[in-house]
């Protein structure tokens, strides 16, 4: 951390739709409140959910203060209030008022997540302190209607202008061409709350490849800085994946992950394979697929367990990945990594000798991709694993290094 000075934060309000971590934004958070009151800077930390959850008493146990909306995420909803709530939440903009009664010059304000209970009203009650405001582009809902800049109908990135026309005309939606209006409708609310014009402080993306889309959409390049997630290995001890014969995904078992394109891949190179988490494919493909062992969802001590016995951890997404914490934590448990190209990380697994980035070119791509691994040289494999163990070239920062370049920005900001 910087010597101390004037500029820096007296008290920081982190705003996110929820206290219990479905997710990464949530997880990061989370962290940050606790790191940085452990920093001694009093936290406020603004939930969207009824702040109830075990990670929310842990907070009111070391001196955070919650507040909490009490809302439902836009599933747990019913389709009526979800459509409307969605769009804009009136509750929301009245507790923020709330929260802004008690600000100071010195108070910096950081939003995480907002889609799934806060809705583009929070931006529209932040706008009194927009300056001393950052905005974490977990994603790219700031710029895109479904939040990825991808196409699911033709299952490719897209390329078109965000709220344009010919955005506007084409059905990309996973669901239903009237869910891609009801985005639609949301992300014009978004645009008119969170005005680009107006002096908002900063939005920090995870990583710099996100930058070109979001001044598409008229955000200025001075207000973007580069913020990259923290990770931490998922042991203490490397793990010799050398001496293992086993493929690892873990993630959300779900399309847009391509987990069914990775078991076919898997049935079709022999390979064994490990899935862990869960999701909406999990039932059909542990059906279709007996011999992938489905682990569901784990947590860290669970994680590293199937982890210890794999030789590298897989990333087949189909949509852009801003970041993948998933892969940050293999590579730094000594697990290669293989991911593909559309994550913003593969030239970097690459570049860094992390690992291999592949075509995403669906079944062929990843049975190709699995099979180099499994038949790479054992002393090969050593290597990318002594490499990431030793951050000789990390795709994340540590907890620490992160707190501290969030602690500079609020003090740029002031």
């Amino acid at each position: 951390m910087t010597d101390a000075s004037p500029a820096t934060a007296a008290r920081v309000v982190i705003v996110n739709d929820a206290s219990l971590a479905r997710g990464g934004a949530t997880a990061l958070a989370l962290l940050s409140a606790r790191l940085i009151a452990a920093r001694g800077i009093a936290v406020t930390y603004v939930t969207g959910d009824a702040g109830d959850s075990p990670a929310a008493r842990a907070l009111r146990a070391g001196g955070v203060e919650v507040v909490a909306l009490g809302g439902a995420r836009l599933l747990e909803q019913s389709a009526l209030k979800s459509a409307t709530a969605g769009v804009w939440n009136g509750a929301t903009r009245a507790m923020i008022s709330r929260v802004l009664a008690q600000d100071t010059p010195d108070t910096v304000y950081h939003v995480h997540g907002w889609a799934q209970i806060l809705s583009p009203a929070l931006f529209a009650a932040l706008a009194p302190v927009a300056r001393r405001t950052v905005i974490h582009a977990h994603d790219l809902f700031l710029a895109c209607p479904n939040g990825v800049y991808h196409d699911y109908r033709a299952d490719r990135p897209c390329t078109r202008t965000p709220l344009g026309a010919a955005c506007l005309t084409t059905n990309c939606d996973k669901q239903s061409y009237p869910r891609k209006l009801w985005r639609v409708a949301r992300q014009a609310a978004l645009r008119r709350a969170l005005d680009p014009r107006a002096p908002w402080g900063r939005i920090a993306m995870i990583h710099p490849k996100m930058a070109p889309v979001l001044e598409r959409v008229g955000h200025p390049a001075a207000r973007l800085v580069t913020l990259r997630n923290p990770a931490e290995a998922w042991a203490d001890t490397r793990i010799p994946a050398e001496a293992n014969r086993e493929i690892l995904f873990v993630g959300r078992v779900a399309r847009e992950k391509s987990v069914d394109d990775l078991c076919a891949a898997a049935r079709q190179a022999g390979v064994s394979l490990t899935v862990v988490g869960d999701g909406p494919l999990r039932e059909s493909l542990s059906a279709a697929y007996p011999e992938v062992t489905f682990a569901g969802w784990q947590d860290r001590a669970g994680i590293a367990a199937h982890a210890a016995r794999a030789r590298g951890l897989i990333m087949p997404t189909r949509a852009p990945e801003p970041f993948g914490l998933v892969a940050a934590e293999a590579s730094l448990s000594g697990l290669p990594v293989l991911v593909a190209d559309r994550a913003l990380i593969a030239e970097e697994v690459s570049s860094g000798g992390l690992g291999l980035a592949f075509g995403s070119g669906g079944t062929p791509a990843l049975a190709a991709a699995m099979t180099q691994l499994i038949g790479m040289p054992d002393e090969k494999v050593h290597q990318i694993s002594d490499r990431g163990f030793s951050r000789t070239a990390p795709l994340a920062q540590t907890p620490e290094a992160w707190t501290d370049a969030l602690i500079d920005l609020y003090g740029n900001l002031l």
